[in-house]
């Protein structure tokens, strides 16, 4: 599990994760990220009195000495990778728009960089992926106002995408939309055309739906709609795998069944290569040669 931001919760990801793997609690190896950054006066909670500061979902900074303090923070503090938001919803009427200049981007990920690390990036604005992808991150997470212009510049400097299709699909359901009833939102049908911009830009496809806008233990809905909306079932058990994998740096241990790698299997009933659902009907789950679920 790759876990892009506490959202608050301070450190408590790495100590999960050290719990985990000390056997003191069950859980999925982690990836994470701990409180991830965002430019002052862009993220949220908003107070709704201007005299009243909110602590902050994400860790707040402002200029580049800030930028370069916080990068070094969460390292020291565990984190595995670095996520920083390109862009958010803090325009003038509340529009989405990018939030941390070219030369900061380039600051974190020259710092993540030097220590092995790699950084990623909440973008769903053009301008604010275009800026990402420049400077050298990792992954785009959403996407969701990609062209096929910015699709073609992830392709050639091999920047992936983590659509969170199942994310955009549950905020429209919680304002009211009857899926399968009603015709798609807007915001759907968008995310439609720029996943297919993606596909056909040869962009490489992560598998996350950022989880917890849904409900945990319903992450395979994002597989589902990586289906629904135009991608092979065999391409999307990849996602969810190798390609995982080999994008987040830990492609010599997990994400194949291979020698030399850590025995994480998971077996179901029926062929999730014809039909994606099966994937849900689990049998057996291993981590590291232990049967965890058997059926």
């Amino acid at each position: 599990m790759r876990d892009l931001g506490t959202e608050g919760a301070m450190y408590d990801d790495v100590g999960l994760k050290k719990a985990i793997e000390k056997g003191v609690v069950l859980g999925p190896r982690m990836i994470v990220a701990t409180r991830a950054i965002v430019a002052k006066g862009t993220y949220g909670p908003r107070s709704p009195s201007p005299d009243v500061e909110l602590p902050q979902g994400a860790e707040e900074v402002a200029g580049l000495d800030e930028l370069s303090k916080v990068v070094r923070s969460q390292i020291a503090h565990g984190a595995d990778l670095i996520k920083v938001y390109a862009d958010y919803r803090y325009g003038p009427n509340g529009e989405n728009q990018p939030t941390f200049s070219q030369l900061e981007l380039e600051l974190i990920v020259g710092i993540a960089t030097s220590s092995g690390r790699k950084v990623v990036a909440h973008a769903g604005t053009a301008e604010g992926m275009k800026r990402a992808i420049n400077a050298g991150i990792s992954t785009i997470e959403h996407g969701d106002a990609g062209t096929e212009e910015v699709f073609k510049l992830m392709k050639e400097k091999n920047v992936a995408l983590c659509p969170t299709l199942a994310a955009g699909d549950a905020i429209q359901q919680y304002r009211g939309w009857k899926k399968g009833i009603d015709p798609d939102p807007q915001s759907i049908t968008n995310k439609k055309k720029s996943f297919q911009l993606a596909l056909q830009a040869g962009v490489t496809i992560c598998m996350g739906g950022d989880v917890g806008v849904f409900s945990h233990g319903e992450n395979a809905k994002e597989m589902e709609l990586m289906v629904e909306y135009g991608m092979k079932p065999i391409d999307v058990l990849k996602s969810a795998t190798s390609t995982n994998a080999d994008v987040f740096g830990y492609g010599n241990k997990i994400g194949r069944i291979k020698k030399d790698l850590f025995a994480d299997i998971i077996a179901v009933e029926g062929d999730p290569s014809s039909d994606i659902k099966n994937i849900r009907k689990i049998k057996l789950v291993m981590k590291d040669g232990v049967i965890y679920k058997r059926e």
